[in-house]
């Protein structure tokens, strides 16, 4: 039989293993669309826990969204392979303007691309736009911010937020695939307006960075039949 002091000891270390377990960032969001509408109940039993991880290289998530900007994700992804092979890993502000526009064309990306890459490069690279400091900044700050380099709008700003800080209440009514996503939630019969998203999507705030991770999740690998 344990002794009382051995008995403290063991719920000291239960205490202290309990505090190495790794905390999920995203489940008080998950309970509350669970709770919130039984269909999300049901995306969220197939599709599982919420994956969504914030990326460290933040120039590179900005980087990466320019290029994305209406393309397939394939195509994306092999351009960006093509800058990172001429301009190194992880993408540089000083690499890319070095790089220059004829070769970010080269990779791939149309004119148009490659100047709103370096926009991007050299705000970066004057301090403009402090990446390694947004995190304390709100929302609004932050795209603001974005916004204000050309060729960066509202979706690569909403990009920004979700994937390299992991903000958790954003909603990005400029991208398709979300739009797609409330259609066939809602079982609409035409795409909603940004104004239609906003309103459909309000009931889920403060989370609507994990529905939109749900909603992007079934479309990319959809349920087999």
């Amino acid at each position: 039989m344990p002794t009382a002091k051995q008995s403290s000891r063991s719920k000291k270390s239960i205490i202290i293993a309990s505090a190495h377990e790794p905390v999920d960032p995203w489940s008080e969001g998950v309970d509350f669309l669970r709770q919130l509408d039984p269909k999300w109940e049901a995306i969220i039993d197939e599709v599982g826990p919420c994956r969504l991880q914030p990326r460290p290289d933040r120039f590179g998530t900005l980087v990466r969204a320019i290029i994305g900007q209406q393309i397939s994700s394939k195509a994306a992804a092999s351009i960006d392979r093509r800058v990172r092979e001429v301009a190194g890993e992880p993408h540089s502000p000083a690499a890319i303007l070095q790089a220059g526009e004829a070769t970010l064309r080269a990779c791939g990306l149309s004119g148009v691309k490659a100047r709103y890459v370096l926009n991007l490069a050299q705000a970066v690279h004057d301090g403009a736009v402090p990446l390694e400091e947004v995190h304390t900044w709100d929302d609004e700050a932050i795209i603001a911010a974005l916004t204000s380099i050309k060729g960066v709008g509202p979706w690569t700003a909403e990009m920004f937020l979700i994937f390299a800080l992991g903000r958790p209440d954003i909603l990005s009514v400029g991208d398709l695939g979300i739009r797609v996503g409330l259609k066939d939630f809602y079982g609409l019969d035409e795409m909603p307006t940004p104004k239609e998203c906003r309103e459909l999507t309000e009931k889920w705030r403060p989370y609507r960075t994990v529905a939109m991770w749900y909603l992007w999740e079934g479309i990319d690998n959809p349920k087999k039949s």
